[in-house]
């Protein structure tokens, strides 16, 4: 269910009764002349609502935008700090709490916000606020060596994929053929990434080959990474908050 159609009395019954909430985290930034800016947000929130919806989950407004300085050259990129990203996720986590509701996933997609996402959970855990970062990429690695062999770090075959499946309306197929040759993120010389911003190594924004993009793969991806976070949720409602708190000092 989603908190944000709830009234307060039906939130105070859903916030009683479910054990965990899900906060879908995105980017709003340049995905090549193919992809939306929002890429990254629909993924995840896709991804986070199918979970929500088909299981007694809580779904809560998520987070838009996210660190996306290396984007920053292309037109219509947003970005906050790695700082606002934290204290957003923990902010939203210590409201959630102070319902009761003591556990929750961040569904990222984008990797920038890992790290503030990360350190989120980690100071969050201290006060006995149990977050967890869930990066539905980390979650399917086999699924995408399988699926995918091709480099697809950004705007390649598997977000091309995945948007075919999320918002088909969106993706401009007929600009694939745009799309630059780089297929590897940065620029480096000897080992030393010397060039980490994207206008650095690709003129149009993607990473990989939108042409090799395909429909049904972008199912089974989306399906895969929904049943790993199903798989995740079924794991942390089954711990007690002892488990899930951080250690007392080693004798």
């Amino acid at each position: 269910m989603e908190l944000a159609q709830l009234t307060w009395p039906d939130a105070r019954e859903a916030l009683r009764r479910v054990r965990l909430a899900l906060l879908p985290v995105g980017a709003i930034e340049q995905h090549g002349p193919h992809l939306p800016l929002g890429t990254d947000w629909y993924i995840a929130s896709h991804i986070a609502r199918e979970v929500a919806e088909t299981d007694d989950r809580l779904l809560l407004p998520g987070i838009q935008v996210g660190v996306s300085e290396e984007h920053g050259q292309f037109w219509g990129t947003l970005t906050v700090s790695p700082e606002a990203l934290r204290g957003q996720a923990m902010a939203v986590a210590r409201s959630l709490a102070s319902h009761g509701l003591k556990r929750i996933v961040f569904v990222n997609g984008h990797g920038s916000n890992g790290a503030p996402l990360d350190e989120a959970a980690r100071r969050l855990r201290a006060e006995n606020v149990f977050a967890f970062v869930f990066n539905w990429w980390q979650s399917v690695g086999s699924t995408l060596a399988e699926l995918f062999p091709d480099p697809t770090a950004h705007a390649g075959s598997i977000e091309t994929s995945a948007m075919l499946v999320v918002r088909p309306e969106l993706v401009r197929t007929e600009r694939f053929d745009e799309a630059g040759p780089a297929n590897r993120w940065g620029n480096f010389v000897a080992g030393v990434l010397v060039g980490s911003d994207a206008a650095d190594f690709t003129e149009t924004g993607n990473v990989g080959d939108p042409r090799l993009a395909d429909e049904a793969k972008g199912r089974q991806l989306l399906s895969a990474a929904c049943d790993s976070l199903r798989r995740f949720c079924g794991w942390l409602e089954e711990r007690s908050e002892e488990e899930l708190a951080r250690r007392p000092h080693v004798p």
